[in-house]
């Protein structure tokens, strides 16, 4: 239902203020939508009227308000409040300003979210506020609901910071001799020495890098560069660093030795996970892992929202 984006908010002075039109930015690939007004403080939850019932395209875009804030720039991430209005009658359908949980999913970059909205959301300040229109009358299924066919998501960016790359902190010196090796090239990407390593049936977990982040919850979408390996013979096969950019996955959506292993780590770490079939993928295969595998990552957790 909602475009995700994260991070520190920015102190400038808020103001009033409210537009009916779209700015002078042109993005190819999207739709500018007109008709659209958000009024109020900026950065604050703003009230949005439109003409119903509103016809809205996939793809579409309306800056409503300008921000006064710093412009967001490669390598940003983004924290938005959103407000989702049902483009038939106006009426708004969820808030994320009720219980002040912004959803920071947008990472800036040209490998991290699609062309077009890159170059939408790249250059827009904090505080600003748009609107993206989303139009599921021709899917057999809404993103929403069964009955939510044309909807406008109004985003208010309330706050920016710079996004890792790779784990920042301290290394752990006290690591057990007895587990595998992990080195790194020049840009972070870690290699595995399995060192004669004989897996159990208890799940291992080792920081490498103490970072000096946030605590990450249970309840987290963790964005990450991490490396995965068979410990039978130590054959990769996944990485986020062979695809040029980290993954975001809901820790309680994934693997249960992941869950248990990086709650509790804190944003910047390096952690070695150690995972049996019983907090893996169990007895059935998955995506060339043969079933009952013991799965060896090594996680840089880069934030954690």
């Amino acid at each position: 239902m909602t475009v995700s984006l994260a991070a520190c908010a920015d102190g400038s002075e808020s103001k009033d203020s409210s537009s009916s039109s779209s700015t002078s930015k042109t993005v190819s690939g999207l739709t500018k939508m007109t008709g659209i007004t958000a009024t109020g403080e900026l950065g604050k939850k703003p009230k949005v009227t439109f003409k119903t019932p509103f016809s809205v395209k996939n793809n579409s875009y309306q800056i409503l308000q300008e921000g006064n804030g710093e412009a967001a720039t490669d390598g940003d991430r983004l924290c938005t409040q959103q407000i989702i209005l049902d483009a038939k009658s106006g009426e708004e359908v969820a808030s994320t300003w009720s219980d002040d949980a912004p959803e920071c999913g947008i990472l800036i970059g040209k490998n991290s979210i699609d062309e077009a909205y890159y170059n939408l959301f790249k250059g827009l300040k904090v505080n600003t506020t748009l609107a993206i229109g989303v139009n599921n009358s021709s899917s057999s299924s809404s993103s929403t609901s069964s009955t939510l066919e044309q909807y406008i998501n109004v985003m208010t960016i309330v706050s920016k910071s710079k996004s890792l790359t790779r784990a920042e902190g301290d290394k752990v010196t006290n690591i057990p001799s007895n587990l595998p090796k992990v080195t790194l090239d020049k840009n972070g990407k870690p290699s595995l020495d399995l060192n004669g390593y004989k897996p159990g049936d208890k799940l291992v977990v080792q920081t490498l890098i103490k970072g000096k982040g946030a605590k990450v919850k249970e309840s987290n979408t963790v964005s990450a560069n991490y490396t995965g390996w068979l410990a039978s013979n130590g054959k990769q096969f996944d990485s986020s660093w062979d695809r040029g950019s980290a993954s975001d996955f809901a820790l309680n959506a994934v693997v249960k030795g992941w869950t248990q292993g990086l709650t509790g780590q804190t944003v910047g770490s390096q952690v070695l996970l150690i995972i049996p079939p019983s907090l893996g993928y169990g007895s059935e295969e998955q995506n060339g892992i043969p079933a009952n595998s013991t799965l060896i990552f090594v996680v840089d957790i880069l934030a954690a929202y």
